[in-house]
């Protein structure tokens, strides 16, 4: 209980982050004055990071532009993007080409991160995420229904995105009732229901491979591996509305994602209706992976790196995490995408890249900053 002029007692660290210098505990803490300095650094700290990030985003994204097999200045991309160049083929290749395929791979990096730290949150379990939990597993399979048999045909050029969604909604529900015990969710059985029920679906997704024709056969194996080779206007058309409508449902519960974070019993008193509140991720976090999966196919790790990345940096408040963990999936995407595309002597998958990059370095964080991550 905090007094009038002393906070008294001592607890847990306060931490600002890995940017807040050095760690502040409750015992230094004395007054209110000091609280409150403290919370006005943390927040002048915070709203820099979400700038820089902003910042980052819009920087990127014209770097993104300039390269490639075809390589622009500056000021010819501004022409181009202005419609005043003279390079009709230049300009086909920036309006047509490259700005959808950059949008995508905002979108996808967006849904990605923001569902990561959704699931991470409500689950109370640092190893969720889409790939981990067997959501993009589930959607790959969904799509790959499509793909191969027409299944949902009635959905027109919905299609795809349809499955990938349908099928994202019913995995999480899946591993969401498998863990589900009296008294709660327990994180291993959580982690253990999603490796099962991934496997489960990427077995039948191989088993979609084996029965297919040679062609069909091409266009899933080269999706499963997650790519924004084929994204254009069309793909971005695709994704955007059910990524935006599940980013939406996020955005308008950062308050109660906070509040149960903190724990579902205080969340139950603060008056947070828990069932509903799952409803409505699980709904959210399928519509987001859904949309991304359809267009990029299975792209692993942008769901656990982004968001713990943030988390260190910044703290656990989901008003402050969840903004920079949508620019920050977009800016982590792009980056992945240009290196994938460019660095290379051919183009590799985006998901290949994100693999051999996200695996070590989420070992990494998790053995030297697991303390960190949560406090």
């Amino acid at each position: 209980m905090l007094g009038r002029k002393q906070l008294k007692g001592k607890g847990s660290g306060l931490k600002g982050g890995l940017f807040s210098g050095r760690r502040i505990g409750t015992g230094d803490l004395r007054t209110y004055e000091d609280l409150n300095k403290y919370r006005r650094a943390v927040s002048r700290r915070s709203k820099t990071i979400l700038a820089l990030s902003i910042l980052g985003l819009i920087l990127i994204f014209f770097a993104a532009l300039m390269i490639g097999s075809y390589r622009l200045s500056v000021v010819e991309v501004v022409g181009m993007l202005l419609g005043t160049s003279d390079d009709p083929v230049g300009s086909y290749i920036v309006t047509e080409v490259r700005v959808p395929r950059i949008l995508c791979c905002i979108a996808v990096g967006a849904a990605l991160s923001a569902s990561g730290l959704v699931m991470q949150s409500l689950f109370k379990n640092p190893m969720a995420s889409p790939s981990v939990l067997g959501i993009s597993s589930g959607a790959a399979f969904g799509a790959s229904l499509a793909l191969a048999f027409g299944v949902g045909g009635f959905l027109g050029r919905y299609m795809v995105p349809g499955m990938a969604f349908a099928f994202c909604f019913i995995t999480m529900t899946a591993v969401y009732m498998l863990a589900r015990t009296r008294y709660g969710v327990v994180s291993t059985t959580l982690l253990l229901a999603g490796v099962a029920i991934g496997a489960f679906f990427s077995g039948l997704v191989s088993l979609l491979q084996y029965v297919v024709n040679e062609n069909v056969l091409s266009n899933i194996v080269y999706w499963t591996m997650g790519s924004f080779n084929n994204c254009g206007w069309e793909s971005f058309q695709l994704a955007i509305f059910p990524v935006v409508a599940g980013l939406m449902i996020m955005l308008f519960n950062i308050k109660e994602l906070n509040l149960v974070a903190a724990g579902e019993e205080q969340a139950v008193n603060m008056g947070v209706n828990i069932k509903k509140l799952r409803i409505l991720m699980i709904t959210a976090t399928s519509l987001a992976v859904g949309g991304s999966v359809a267009i990029s196919g299975v792209i692993g790790f942008v769901g656990l790196i982004v968001p713990h990345i943030f988390r260190m940096a910044v703290g656990p408040n989901h008003a402050l995490l969840m903004p920079l963990c949508i620019f920050g999936g977009g800016i982590f995407m792009i980056l992945m995408d240009t290196i994938a595309k460019s660095a290379f002597a051919m183009s590799l998958p985006v998901g290949v890249l994100t693999a051999l990059i996200g695996a070590p370095f989420f070992i990494y964080v998790m053995r030297t900053k697991k303390k960190e991550i949560w406090d």
